[in-house]
């Protein structure tokens, strides 16, 4: 009903995709802030720190006090939080996320593909999406580009770049914020932060995280306690040194620890039909292990003011993770035994190097960023799965090789004889990939001998691509900005382990390209009080990478195919009201519309009507309400209330695999925050809820030889305790 309402007023009029950010920070004091309007919000989408609303991208932007009151500390929070954006557990292993940006994305977690979103720490490219449940000990901001960002974000970003920006250091003054946290599921959670300066051109920041959460379906089986648990620590040491007022040096080295146990596949009816929350898993479980998966590198940033208009930048990094994980699927659905049992060791790392050129020409008349990359990774991935209805178990070993290199260049011109009112952006990037894959198969039946498959898999590829984009800015008046872009993601090909022949596995896959056509309006008007942001896209996707399930009674016998053409139309809008100093009110909604247009067979004929995009809810909407109470003798009280929805959306990309859809459902969270207590300066206390109507949702929904689904968490609760100075 309240989507429809959206639609049916108008506020969504035109087209659009530029969402910003779900709600301001709580208000503060007059003596703190100037206005009672939308507070700036600054971003470094385009390499350079920029307004929001200068910038002709769609982004969803979250700043710390937005991270604090929303809790997010890592990629899996923001699930819910931006429209359009989709984050989905892998079976095997919750810690390994799916990601879906504008319906683009990859619904499997081989060593040998590459997801259709890229994540970046700090600037660093993370490979993997093995781990990237990790949470990050101190964040800055997060920010979300939707769209390809063929440009300046070249690896694999065909549907968007997610940045997750930590707090430097801070030169020449002491600090320290930390938070304990409980909660009902026995969570507990405790972060710390301290700033330490060592003269007055260097500083080091320490951070800690230590999250644990009880899981909520138990396994009365041996083994772990639960399904579910979290248990997870995340440790960051950050170095700056500033030798010459235009030079600074940055090291950071982070390491992030998942202990996790794995999360309960429940049995489950298809759509409409949907089976209860469970609460326990089946006594014949056995030897349920929990997986261990630690993450970590290092970075070092140098920045360089060459002149009052150039700065070079250079990002070196090093990132290596271990990733052990085990699932035991629906033990008890057909007899003692689970459907299937799987078990993988992978080990990763990965080099890349970036050099950056930002500066200003004619008066600034002319923005540029110049650059260019280089990208190492090896890797190798042992898995061992088990089929007992069957009585096949299967081995499997593979290796990666891969290297990239690009260059690229962006480039704004604002005409001086224009006032400066017209901007015309022109980019490129030029990408060189090379990937090495090898497979080896072997199986057992029974107690029988170990049998290796005949053939050996040794591929190897090389890919090259050359990606634009344009962009037409006007600036209406000073609050009100519109941009028309073109832009091409290109994301590269691979191999694929769970091919249905070595054969297979050689040939390998191409890459795949999108167009993406873009027109946006930013505007901020009655004296900063209101901010309306709201874009549509039309996207033309070429030689998807679609997973095919080719076996429907073993569900790691899939091939990929370069699926042919589809198209994705969209809308993205924010909504953003200051009507008094004490009262914010946000509200973010997003349309999606994706449909294959053809898709050939291996006699040419078109199978489209047969396939269907996963992960791409029609409509998405988060709301958010923030309210400062007026004070009282204890302190001031800021309440806050969200909710987020979103439609019906597809979990199977065919239709022959069944009615794999995971229903509508809305979520509602609250968290009321006392601060400035008297006597207690830089304290807080906030009691909060999430799922507050403990809705039953299922997050997951997929084919396991039998439907099988992940359930959303129930409602949660507790208190956050924090101390800043």
């Amino acid at each position: 009903m309240l989507v429809g309402k959206i639609l049916t007023s108008g506020v969504l009029a035109g087209s659009a995709s530029m969402l910003a950010l779900a709600a301001p920070a709580a208000a503060q004091d007059a003596a703190d802030q100037p206005s009672d309007g939308i507070e700036e919000i600054i971003v470094t989408a385009q390499k350079r720190a920029e307004s929001l609303q200068d910038t002709p991208i769609s982004i969803a932007a979250f700043n710390a006090e937005d991270l604090e009151a929303k809790g997010i500390t890592g990629l899996t929070d923001l699930r819910a939080q931006v429209p359009n954006l989709q984050l989905t557990p892998f079976p095997n292993n919750a810690a390994t996320t799916q990601i879906f940006l504008r319906g683009v994305g990859l619904s499997d977690d081989q060593i040998t593909q590459d997801g259709g979103v890229a994540v970046y720490q700090d600037g660093v490219y993370v490979a993997r999406s093995q781990g990237q449940a990790l949470e990050v000990a101190e964040l800055e901001r997060v920010e979300v580009l939707r769209g390809p960002q063929g440009t300046l974000y070249g690896r694999n970003a065909t549907g968007g770049a997610i940045n997750f920006i930590t707090r430097k250091p801070d030169l020449g003054e002491f600090g320290f914020k930390g938070q304990v946290s409980i909660g009902n599921y026995d969570i507990r959670k405790l972060k710390a932060a301290v700033n330490v300066p060592v003269g007055e051109r260097l500083a080091a920041r320490f951070s800690y995280l230590n999250s644990k959460q009880d899981g909520f379906v138990r396994n009365l089986g041996t083994g772990v306690k639960r399904f579910g648990d979290k248990d997870r620590q995340a440790f960051r040491g950050d170095v700056l040194w500033q030798p010459l007022d235009a030079l600074s040096l940055r090291y950071a080295y982070d390491r992030s620890e998942i202990q996790d146990t794995p999360v309960f596949v429940a049995f489950s009816p298809l759509h409409p039909l949907r089976a209860d929350r469970p609460t326990a898993g089946s006594p014949l479980v056995r030897d349920l292990l929990r997986n261990d998966i630690v993450t970590q590198g290092h970075s070092l940033t140098a920045e360089w003011e060459a002149a009052d208009s150039l700065t070079i930048r250079s990002i070196t990094a090093y990132r290596k993770l271990d990733n052990f994980q085990n699932q035991n699927y629906l033990t008890g659905v057909l007899g003692p035994t689970p459907l299937q049992n799987n078990m993988s060791r992978l080990l990763q790392n990965q080099w890349s190097q970036e050099l950056q050129l930002v500066g200003d020409l004619l008066d600034d008349q002319v923005e540029y960023v110049l650059g260019a990359y280089y990208f190492d990774e090896d890797g190798s991935n042992f898995s061992n799965s088990f089929s007992p209805p069957t009585a096949t178990r299967s081995f499997t070993t593979a290796t990666i090789a891969n290297r990239s290199y690009a260059v690229f260049g962006q480039a704004t011109f604002r005409p001086e004889w224009f006032e400066r009112k017209l901007a015309l952006t022109l980019g490129a990037r030029h990408s060189w990939d090379k990937r090495e894959a090898t497979l080896v198969r072997s199986t057992q039946v029974g107690a029988g001998p170990v049998t290796p498959v005949p053939g050996v898999g040794d591929g190897s590829r090389s890919f090259r691509n050359f990606s634009p984009s344009v962009t037409l800015g006007f600036d209406v008046s000073d609050d009100i900005h519109t941009y028309v872009k073109a832009v091409r993601g290109y994301k590269s090909g691979g191999f694929n382990i769970r091919a249905s022949s070595i054969a297979r596995f050689n040939d390998g896959f191409e890459p795949e390209t999108l167009w993406s056509y873009e027109a946006g309006l930013k505007s901020q008007f009655l004296d900063d009080r209101v901010r309306f942001n709201v874009a549509g896209f039309h996207s033309k996707y070429r030689d998807i990478q679609i997973n095919v399930q080719s076996d429907p009674t073993n569900a790691r016998i899939t091939d990929v195919l370069n699926a042919g053409s589809a198209t994705v139309n969209g809308v993205e809008a924010d909504l953003t009201l200051a009507p008094s100093r004490n009262l914010r009110v946000g509200l973010n909604y997003g349309f999606l519309d994706p449909s294959y247009d053809e898709i050939l067979d291996a006699r040419g004929v078109d199978i489209s009507p047969n396939f269907r995009f996963t992960q791409s809810p029609r409509h998405t909407l988060a709301a958010d309400i923030t309210y400062d109470l007026p004070r009282l003798p204890i302190g001031r009280l800021t309440a806050n209330i969200g909710y987020t929805m979103q439609s019906e959306k597809f979990s199977s990309s065919t239709i022959a695999q069944g009615k794999f859809i995971i229903g509508d459902y809305g979520l509602l969270n609250a968290r009321l925050t006392l601060a400035e207590i008297p006597g207690l300066n830089g304290v807080k206390l906030a009691a909060w809820a999430r799922n507050i109507a403990d809705k039953e949702y299922y997050v997951f929904q997929f084919n396991i030889g039998r439907p099988g689904a992940i359930f959303g968490e129930p409602r949660t609760y507790g208190l956050d305790l924090i101390a800043e100075f």
